[in-house]
């Protein structure tokens, strides 16, 4: 048996348990003052999506919508744990798939906070993949010609635009404006997790595998505030080979 060690932990009036041999990054995290707690206590404080491809059917991808650039395609890992495969599926430049979750319901608010975090890695190759993980506006083209459609679409989240050779950048977009900042650089076939937290409308932090990342560019008068917004996700080539988005987990949550 793993060494469990169960621990408590309060930040910002949130109570929260955690263990310090599995989760060494709990207390720098995204999570770490998130109400989970009172959350599943009671859903009236607020509400959640938490996705472990488990329990969605492989035939069908219930609940989901994916769109091809062409040829992309949306399926189910035979793997331990759940995992979605977002696959280009070509090596022509900017071809792929689109993903949104069905049902949009989160949109930052004033005293609404909201967290987000995705566990994700790219295979075949990073160093040529366009992708986007984060929340998003209903849009079927959410990175025509390989940058993120800020002309339609407002959105918070990770992405690696054109020529981005697995740069992975930090975008809000609200109103058409469009903010990022760089925050990490993907390796091939490895995976990573990135999060978030919006504090209402007057404050946002971003995360890199539990640890917060300094913003310069991205800043709270950038929170988008119009859009209802839904989990999505893209995976389109940039050249030369089919890049696959690999989806192990995300969850989202906010304050009602």
């Amino acid at each position: 048996m793993a060494n469990i060690q169960t621990r408590s932990y309060w930040k910002n009036g949130a109570l929260n348990f955690f263990d310090d041999q599995l989760d060494t990054t709990w207390k720098t995290g995204v999570w770490a003052d998130c109400p989970l707690l009172a959350i599943r206590s009671n859903p009236e404080i607020g509400y959640m999506i938490e996705e472990d491809f488990t329990n969605v059917d492989a035939a069908t991808l219930a609940g989901y919508t994916a769109t091809q650039a062409t040829t992309g395609t949306f399926t189910l890992a035979s793997t331990v744990g759940g995992n979605a495969l977002a696959d280009s599926n070509s090596t022509t430049q900017h071809q792929g798939i689109n993903v949104q979750k069905l049902g949009p319901c989160f949109t930052p608010a004033a005293n609404k906070d909201l967290w987000f975090e995705c566990r994700f890695k790219v295979v075949d190759t990073y160093d040529k993949a366009q992708i986007f993980v984060g929340l998003a506006g209903v849009d079927t083209t959410l990175s025509p010609s390989g940058d993120l459609d800020s002309a339609n679409t407002e959105y918070v989240g990770f992405g690696i635009e054109t020529t981005g050779a697995g740069a992975l950048s930090f975008y809000e977009c609200k109103a058409t404006a469009e903010l990022s900042d760089a925050v990490a650089t993907i390796a091939e076939a490895t995976y990573i997790r990135a999060g978030f937290k919006i504090t209402g409308i007057t404050g946002i932090n971003c995360y890199i595998d539990g640890a917060e990342v300094s913003l310069t560019n991205v800043v709270y008068t950038g929170i988008p505030v119009t859009d209802v917004m839904t989990p999505s996700f893209v995976c389109q080539t940039d050249g030369t080979n089919d890049p696959i988005l690999h989806i192990d987990w995300y969850r989202v949550v906010q304050l009602r």
